[in-house]
């Protein structure tokens, strides 16, 4: 690396993504999660097609872009999407070092602000995100009608039990004993800071994690890791957002049903 590429680098710090650079700098070497995201790719990356030739791909909370770059490596044209303006030129940065700037887009966007966009993708990586949301269903909502075939979900979750509870369709006012199981759908709220970081708002137990995914019209197919779920669009069973509760989203996002498009 020269002493141009060295002198960005260090401006560019501090940073939460370790990608190795071609290089082979590493832009966070010392990380305290170790070679971070690079060991939840391994995880992940056998689940996802090795030639994404013809994806469009949306890499939401992309960070430094470690994610966007594996995806851009298998052929994808993906789109990157940050709120935070020093990740997102980090992004860039390490786009121009390997040579990929003209397969990845970046964008300054809110998971909310998807709303408001026309485009759908092949594939949705959502990780690390959800729990940072203070509104979560409408986040995952509004994320589910992007995807056209493939969701990678992760988030934060509750210790605790894999199970399931049985998913009853209907409940008595007075039966609410079964809502204080272990396998009841759940998500603790944080008021204040988890891990020292204001943005944490919720975390869901696995059950949670999938029932959510379900209400959102998703169909849940795999679970490469812990905290991490691959799902697809269940026509079968779509989301009450986009059926008879459409005006409450629609209202949620700013729009109207003469102003929303079919």
């Amino acid at each position: 690396m020269d002493a141009r590429q060295q002198k960005t680098l260090a401006e560019l710090e501090p940073w939460f993504h370790n990608i190795h650079l071609p290089d082979g700098t590493q832009t966070a070497p010392n990380h305290a999660l170790g070679d971070f995201p690079s060991f939840k790719w391994q995880e992940i990356a056998p689940s996802i097609p090795v030639d994404l030739k013809g994806w469009n791909v949306l890499d939401i909370g992309c960070n430094a872009g470690y994610y966007s770059l594996e995806l851009a490596k298998r052929g994808a044209t993906v789109t990157g999407i940050d709120v935070d303006d020093r990740y997102l030129a980090q992004a860039r940065w390490v786009a121009q070092q390997f040579g990929l700037q003209d397969q990845i887009t970046y964008r300054q966007m809110q998971v909310y602000d998807l709303a408001h966009t026309d485009e759908t993708y092949d594939l949705v990586l959502f990780m690390g995100v959800f729990y940072h949301l203070r509104y979560p269903m409408l986040g995952l909502d509004i994320v589910a009608q992007k995807v056209r075939r493939l969701l990678v979900f992760q988030s934060l979750t509750m210790p605790g039990s894999l199970e399931e509870h049985p998913n009853p369709w209907d409940m008595e006012m007075h039966s609410r004993e079964a809502m204080q199981e272990d396998t009841w759908p759940k998500l603790a709220f944080i008021e204040h800071r988890f891990y020292n970081d204001p943005t944490n708002w919720f975390a869901p137990n696995e059950a949670a994690m999938k029932a959510m995914l379900r209400s959102a019209g998703m169909k849940v197919i795999g679970n490469p890791c812990a905290e991490t779920y691959l799902a697809e669009p269940d026509p079968e069973n779509p989301s009450s957002s986009a059926t008879w509760n459409r005006g409450e989203y629609l209202s949620a996002t700013g729009q109207t049903l003469l102003s929303a498009k079919p």
